[in-house]
């Protein structure tokens, strides 16, 4: 619409309703997004005045962290007795890639959105990895031959992740997301980035525990204007 209000177009098609990114916290975006029905989404600062968002009935729904690593910082995992064979490979099967991501992004901002339904968030993303294996941008993560996972990608940033309920918890992912980096490092990238949510706890330490570094944290807030 204007340099101060951008459309969503991929939020509009989960919800069934127009969808809007707001560019700046500022009175004159506000009273712009005021009189524009639909749901608006703003990313700030964490430690900015937060007061005139709650005036204007934005509601919290999650923090962002940037995260990064260069080929110098990327650390390969620790060799381990019993592991199964685990490696990636881009065109992963499309109908099992999206079971795996069904329904897998708890942590999302689309999902802790309360004034947002369940089956728009899991559709949200579902479309977000259609897009992704029609670009032919996604690793799949086999584990003994078998899709376990994937790794969706834009350029140098990681952007949609999963892995199979039954392959979490093992130490698994941190050896497919080493083989994604490497991947990318060798495809001439000077660098990996992704981000992630804070309350994702268990991604936050997988990068973590690779050396990826963590900077430019974002509070995302939500509004719906009928």
């Amino acid at each position: 619409m204007t340099e101060l209000l951008a459309p969503a177009p991929y939020d509009a098609a989960a919800f069934g309703m127009p969808a809007w990114e707001l560019a700046a916290c500022t009175p004159e975006a506000l009273r712009l997004a005021d009189a524009t029905p639909g749901l608006q989404t703003i990313k700030v600062d964490p430690l900015a005045d937060k007061a005139l968002l709650e005036q204007h009935g934005f509601h919290y729904c999650d923090t962002l962290l940037g995260t990064r690593a260069t080929p110098a910082q990327l650390r390969a995992p620790a060799p381990r007795a019993g592991l199964p064979t685990l490696h990636i490979a881009l065109a992963p099967e499309p109908q099992r890639t999206l079971a795996i991501c069904h329904g897998a992004f708890e942590h999302g901002r689309f999902h802790r959105d309360y004034a947002l339904p369940r089956a728009g968030a899991d559709l949200r993303y579902d479309n977000w990895l259609r897009q992704l294996l029609a670009a032919g941008t996604v690793y799949g993560l086999y584990r003994d031959g078998a899709l376990s996972g994937f790794i969706g990608y834009h350029g140098a940033t990681l952007v949609l992740h999963a892995v199979a309920p039954e392959c979490r918890g093992q130490g698994l992912a941190k050896h497919w997301w080493h083989q994604a980096a490497e991947a990318l490092f060798q495809a001439g990238q000077p660098e990996v980035r992704s981000s992630i949510s804070a309350a994702n706890l268990a991604v936050l330490n997988l990068y973590a525990s690779l050396g990826f570094s963590f900077q430019h944290p974002q509070d995302i807030y939500h509004r719906i204007v009928p």
